[in-house]
């Protein structure tokens, strides 16, 4: 599974949690309290994020099982003190145990994941939510879109060439194996959104995009970087044009001059006979 570092970790939290839809917490919260649910499993726990945000939006929650591989990360959520619930922090690999333990969660949640994994793996966990009767949240998976605006609010930029070859690039990069088999990549929300609801689960999917504007600056560098490293290893001919392209981007942002918008989407799945 791929790592991410606890700098870029820290970069998006805020972010993410200001993306979020907000209505699927809602709706989440009144199912939750309805049905008197208690614990949560969060795949992919990084160093928290996910905790923290749904952390007081959950009412008495008992028990929050937390489940990471990287070392680091790990040691930063056995310091997670969240205001209920004790918290279990388990170390494996999601890869090769996807559903251990999904079995007695009434929540299964995690964010930014679905779309690093494969169809396989995702039909296993839904199976194993639909055996478990459990709900399932799944947040900011990216969608495959990005778009740049000017920040005077007079619309859009019209994409470039090194625009679409980037997105391409990008959006090709994801269907890569991440560790998972071939991942979903910009398939994800709504793949997961077809299995639930072929399980008979009720389903919500809603975007939550990223909107970066110059406060954001150090994270859209870094997510530029990374965009112009995976276009110029499928254009190496365009190496100079495309580092011109990510710097004015980010010069650009950073002035004020433009924003970009990330696209990502939330899901929300219950399962039959809640209400």
């Amino acid at each position: 599974m791929e790592r991410f570092d606890d700098a870029w970790l820290t970069l998006r939290e805020p972010i993410d949690h200001r993306a979020r839809a907000s209505a699927l917490t809602d709706r989440l919260s009144q199912a939750w309290s309805a049905a008197g649910w208690s614990r949560v499993v969060d795949l992919g726990s990084g160093t928290g994020s996910n905790l923290r945000f749904l952390d007081g939006r959950l009412a008495e929650v008992e028990e929050w099982t937390l489940v990471e591989q990287d070392p680091d990360h790990v040691a930063r959520l056995r310091a997670v003190s969240p205001t209920s619930g004790r918290v279990d922090v388990q170390t494996r690999d999601l890869a090769s145990s996807a559903v251990e333990g999904v079995w007695s969660a009434h929540l299964v949640t995690a964010s930014a994941l679905l779309d690093l994994v494969s169809k396989s793996w995702l039909e296993t966990l839904v199976g194993a939510c639909a055996d478990a009767g459990a709900a399932a949240l799944f947040v900011l998976s990216y969608d495959g879109q990005v778009g740049w605006e000017r920040a005077s609010g007079t619309g859009s930029l019209e994409a470039s060439a090194l625009d679409t070859l980037v997105l391409d690039a990008v959006n090709s990069d994801q269907q890569r194996d991440k560790g998972f088999g071939p991942a979903l990549g910009s398939l994800a929300g709504v793949t997961a959104e077809r299995l639930f609801r072929a399980a008979g689960y009720r389903t919500w999917l809603e975007p939550s995009p990223w909107r970066l504007a110059a406060t954001e600056a150090a994270l859209v560098r870094r997510l530029v970087a990374g965009w112009q490293e995976v276009a110029a290893s499928v254009e190496p001919n365009q190496v100079s044009e495309l580092a011109r392209w990510a710097d004015d981007r980010v010069r650009s942002l950073a002035a004020g001059h433009v924003t970009v918008e990330v696209g990502h989407v939330d899901l929300l799945a219950l399962p039959p006979g809640n209400r």
